[in-house]
């Protein structure tokens, strides 16, 4: 059976929250870095959108392309497709309460 596009958001979800920052000891999903996710039934094909904290980011080349191939990884993703963006551009705003909790913001 295959899992539906609400199952493997969630998986996706999961496997974003084992990616770090190399810099920032905090998840690039708790840091604000994942704008977005898009499952497209049938083939489950998985569209990401994200930022990075800077665009000249030395991390620019290795997180999209770790992304794409843990994600893909998941049972049951079809293509993955990681889209990066500056807009709108990444501020410590988008951090979850645990990111700034952990880094000292709060």
């Amino acid at each position: 059976m295959n899992p539906t596009p609400e199952t493997l958001k969630e998986k996706v979800l999961s496997v974003l929250k084992t990616i770090y920052d190399p810099e920032i000891p905090v998840d690039i999903f708790e840091l604000g870095l994942i704008y977005d996710i898009k499952v497209y039934p049938p083939l489950n094909n998985v569209h990401i959108l994200m930022t990075l904290t800077t665009p000249n980011c030395p991390s620019a080349e290795e997180l999209p392309g770790e992304v794409q191939s843990k994600v893909k990884a998941i049972s049951g993703v079809g293509e993955v497709d990681v889209e990066i963006t500056f807009d709108p551009p990444y501020s410590t705003d988008m951090m979850s309460e645990v990111a700034k909790l952990e880094l000292g913001f709060l």
